[in-house]
């Protein structure tokens, strides 16, 4: 399973086939993918057909990513998405309580180590 090396990209767009080609995808799978997390591609050749910029690609690899090589299934891929870890910060695209989310896992991490005293 292969990611698309954004650095190492040469054109400013991509037609459907060729980045589906770079994924070795379908590019129905692609079309499934834009449906699914509404991605928006926003240039379009005369023909109607899709050409994704780098930064459409990069959302494409984030969900390629998760589902293909990590194994989430489309709604954990959804939700993965909407939170984002950059430089060790959660950035979140809902609100998220950290003292809330850091006492539930304090809850947990006292849970695990009563079962392995056990």
């Amino acid at each position: 399973m292969t990611l698309i090396k954004i650095n190492e990209l040469s054109k400013l767009y991509y037609s459907i086939g060729e980045l589906a080609k770079l994924l070795n995808v379908n590019p129905s799978l692609l079309r499934f993918w834009e449906r699914e997390f509404k991605l928006i591609v926003v240039k379009k050749n005369n023909k109607g057909n899709r050409l994704y910029s780098v930064k459409e690609i990069q959302e494409i690899n984030n969900i390629y990513q998760l589902v293909k090589i990590q194994g989430f299934t489309i709604e954990g891929a959804k939700k993965a998405l909407k939170i984002k870890i950059t430089d060790g910060a959660i950035d979140t695209k809902e609100s998220v309580n950290t003292e809330e989310v850091i006492a539930q896992l304090e809850q947990i991490k006292q849970k695990l180590i009563r079962l392995k005293s056990i």
